[in-house]
């Protein structure tokens, strides 16, 4: 079976209720944005036997015996869960399971449209990362990956960490690592754009939740030259006695500078802003910052740093926003980055899948490389192919695929 994209509404049960001024979102989501469809047919009692009993009853024989095969005659190998606590949903923050299912429900519907995967959304009742991992564990059989959704910070490191290390299939959770993916991708192109390497860029981070500590650890690996990280309090650094454990760990791996104090003061020279936390920046740090700057102001549906403003002072002006060229989307990187795992049957998603997807991404710009062009849209039917052929040869070279 497959998770097809329609929209299958019911009048039913509207019938009797007051007429309600026409809402398009409304409209869209009445009767949810996803069903199941079937890929085989079944029109009489010669197709029942063969899809379901007796038939069937081979298939379940055959990989009892030999359980890989559930690869091949399943949908496991091709299939998502997309798990939430509801507790960071967009910027809405903890708004529970219920009220998270159609943002899960948009991630479904974005995994087949742009990957071919079919996803499956799950809420959990539950915030407890003991309960939410034994839970994950459990289901794990039914699916080829596992995308940790809108889990909020720290528990988001611990749950993420502990599947890994419990499952061998994929566990991607994309508010930490799909942005990060996107991010250096696009941060690659600026700097090619204006000669420079990641080696010669300072970066400041506005945002020390999972995206924000995503992005300085993966741009590290990438090689850039520094980075700083900001949480309300002001920069993460050694000096500092009221970090968190994860925060602790942040703070031995970033800023090399030293710096302390505030994000506007770390701004101050700095080659690179990167804002994952709402809020907003003054326009006299953004003035600060060296010539030739770059404002990623990803925060939705405020940007930290209004595009006029960082237009006046950057180079590349980047937002999370789909009214405004450069925008980081999180949709680039997802759908390909499983779609190449599941493709290999990958057990894991290491640093080297995800940049090498940041790198095929990047690529797919190509001579069209512009101050208004440093990452491709998600419309543009290069990426997804880009992105999984990149992964799935990344797996293959890392050791980690199984065909």
């Amino acid at each position: 079976m497959a998770a097809e994209i329609v929209n299958p509404r019911s009048d039913s049960s509207t019938e009797g209720a007051p007429e309600e001024p026409f809402d398009p979102v409304f409209a869209l989501h009445r009767g949810g944005k996803m069903a199941i469809q079937a890929t085989v047919p079944v029109r009489d009692k010669d197709d029942l036997s063969l899809a379901y009993t007796p038939g069937v009853a081979k298939v379940c024989t055959a990989i009892a015996e030999q359980p890989d095969l559930v690869n091949d005659y399943t949908w496991k190998s091709n299939v998502v869960a997309v798990v939430t606590d509801g507790t960071a949903v967009l910027g809405l923050g903890d708004i529970g399971p219920e009220a998270s299912l159609p943002v899960m429900e948009g991630k479904a519907i974005l995994f087949k449209q742009f990957g071919g995967v079919d996803a499956v959304p799950i809420a959990l009742a539950t915030t407890n990362v003991d309960e939410i991992v034994e839970t994950v564990v459990r289901l794990a059989p039914s699916f080829g990956g596992v995308n940790l959704e809108d889990i909020s910070a720290p528990r988001c490191f611990e749950i993420e960490r502990r599947l890994q290390e419990e499952l061998d299939i994929p566990v991607f959770h994309d508010d930490q690592h799909g942005t990060a993916v996107v991010t250096l991708a696009a941060l690659r192109n600026a700097a090619k754009l204006t000669g420079r390497t990641l080696a010669e860029l300072r970066a400041v981070i506005s945002g020390a939740g999972a995206a924000g500590i995503a992005i300085a650890k993966f741009l590290l690996a990438a090689g850039i030259g520094d980075v700083a990280v900001a949480d309300r309090k002001g920069v993460v650094s050694r000096d500092r006695d009221d970090l968190t454990d994860v925060k602790r760990e942040l703070a031995e791996l970033t800023n090399r500078a030293g710096l302390s104090g505030s994000l506007e003061s770390a701004l101050n020279g700095a080659d690179v802003f990167i804002g994952v936390s709402g809020g907003t920046v003054p326009e006299p740090a953004v003035a600060s910052m060296a010539p030739g700057a770059f404002v990623f102001a990803m925060a939705n549906p405020n940007p930290e740093v209004h595009p006029d403003v960082a237009h006046r002072y950057a180079v590349v002006v980047a937002t999370g926003r789909s009214d405004y060229p450069n925008q980081i989307n999180n949709v680039l990187a997802f759908p390909g980055i499983f779609a190449g795992a599941l493709q290999v049957r990958a057990s894991r998603i290491t640093e080297g899948m995800k940049i090498a997807a940041a790198n095929a991404l990047a690529d797919v710009v190509g001579d069209a490389l512009a101050a208004d062009y440093v990452i491709p849209s998600p419309f543009d039917e290069r990426v997804a192919p880009a992105v999984t052929a990149a992964v799935a040869a990344a797996a293959r070279a890392e050791g980690v695929a199984r065909r």
